[in-house]
């Protein structure tokens, strides 16, 4: 199952005839469930009238793609009829926050420190092109094997250019050890790359450790954090890490082609626009005839803007950005509302269980037990070739089985019930 068959099948769903797939929109918007029957904001966890998740299905995979939020997909439907009649938005008086805004609240930014982007890559590639590491070779670079595979992708195709890349192993117990990223730095590190919390196994990186090692050396530190930000809190002032980036279909509860990039304020001045584009100007003014301006010919004046934005923004990032806006807003509000420490906390119990009794049905326990993200990993050797696969699609139970390892990702919608029929599907 790819991710836009995880996004037909749950609450995507409806955000899918929402933005008017397959389906009139009107049609579409009679067959939605009303918002009305979201919980309230106090109600305690699970939070499962929240979402539309097919009744009879398990989903545990939340770090894979995120089901959307009820609220978000109303937000959607209004943004996409809105969007289809051109009708001009009521004005209420106080603006509300954008989802840069609150994604900054969210990680402890300024507004002015985000960036839009598609994904995570496309953020971690800009970084790298504005440190000039994509035609500069005369420093290095230090990732570690547990960074996302993409990211580690992207530099060892570098590597091929010339780019000294240096790879840290994982330990036997599936860790990085900090003392091994030391002896990989030195003076000529221009950057170091790592996952906050990494993709395979959730572990996560001492970031503060991690930043002063690299500014010691004079190097910066970018982090994917989209098993990061939203899955607990993080906070990206006392990590002291200079950029960022995160897609908001995991954690966010968002949907693709819409996430961040965090650049540090300090460091803005610092970098290389790598892209330019029109959503980049702070001021902007094309020049025609017969109101030219005098002197030389300048079709077009501009400034840029002084924010991440006037760094790496270019234009409209997907097809349906409106769409997407309204929604990752209503989603940033409905994470924020509910609390990030709270979501964490609701979650630990779940993933404690699952520590305890993996092991009991022959998975090896490879997330570290000090682990506080959303990911819990159990390896078996050839696990995705053997009986698994077909126990849990037989059980209409949804967690991440690759070929020697499956990851269970609970949410806010899951409680100890969704835990116990993972365990019997497997027993």
């Amino acid at each position: 199952m790819d991710r836009r068959d995880v996004l037909y099948s749950l609450g995507g769903l409806a955000a899918a005839r929402a933005f008017g797939i397959g389906a009139d929109v009107r049609a579409a918007a009679a067959s939605m469930d009303p918002p009305a029957a979201i919980a309230p904001a106090g109600a305690p966890f699970p939070r499962k009238a929240d979402f539309t998740i097919e009744p009879g299905y398990t989903y545990l995979n939340a770090a894979y793609t995120h089901p959307i939020p009820k609220a978000s997909v109303a937000a959607a439907r209004e943004a996409a009829l809105a969007r289809g009649t051109m009708r001009t938005a009521p004005k209420t008086g106080m603006r509300p926050l954008t989802p840069r805004e609150l994604f900054a609240q969210l990680i402890n930014a300024k507004p002015g420190e985000i960036a839009h982007v598609s994904s995570t890559s496309e953020g971690e590639n800009l970084v790298v092109q504005a440190l000039g590491l994509h035609r500069d070779f005369s420093g290095n670079v230090v990732t570690d094997g547990l960074h996302f595979e993409g990211s580690i992708m992207h530099l060892l195709e570098l590597r091929k250019k010339g780019l000294d890349v240096r790879v840290v192993a994982p330990t036997k117990d599936a860790r990085i050890d900090m003392r091994d990223l030391e002896r990989a730095v030195d003076r000529k590190t221009r950057l170091i790359e790592v996952s906050a919390a990494a993709m395979y196994n959730g572990f996560q990186h001492d970031l503060k450790a991690v930043a002063d090692l690299a500014h010691a050396h004079g190097a910066y530190v970018y982090a994917d954090i989209v098993h990061a930000a939203g899955a607990g809190p993080f906070d990206v002032k006392a990590s002291g890490i200079d950029f960022a980036s995160c897609s908001s279909f995991k954690w966010l509860m968002g949907d693709f082609g819409l996430g961040f990039l965090y650049a540090r304020e300090e460091v803005l001045d610092r970098i290389e626009r790598p892209v330019v584009g029109y959503y980049q100007a702070d001021d902007i003014d094309a020049n025609y005839p017969p109101n030219l301006p005098g002197g030389e010919y300048t079709p077009v004046t501009y400034t840029f803007d002084r924010t991440a934005k006037g760094m790496f923004e270019t234009g409209s990032l997907t097809g349906s950005v409106e769409v997407n806006v309204a929604l990752l807003r209503a989603s940033l509000d409905y994470v924020l509302s509910l609390g990030v420490a709270n979501i964490q906390a609701y979650r630990q119990p779940l993933i404690k269980r699952l520590q305890q009794e993996m092991p009991r049905l022959g998975f090896t326990a490879v997330t570290p037990s000090e682990a506080t993200g959303g990911n819990v990993t159990f390896a078996r050797t050839n696990v995705g070739a053997s009986d698994v696969p077909n126990k849990l699609a037989a059980a209409k139970v949804n967690v991440r089985v690759a070929t020697h390892w499956l990851r269970v990702s609970p949410s806010v919608y899951n409680d100890m019930r969704d835990i116990e029929r993972l365990l019997e599907a497997l027993s």
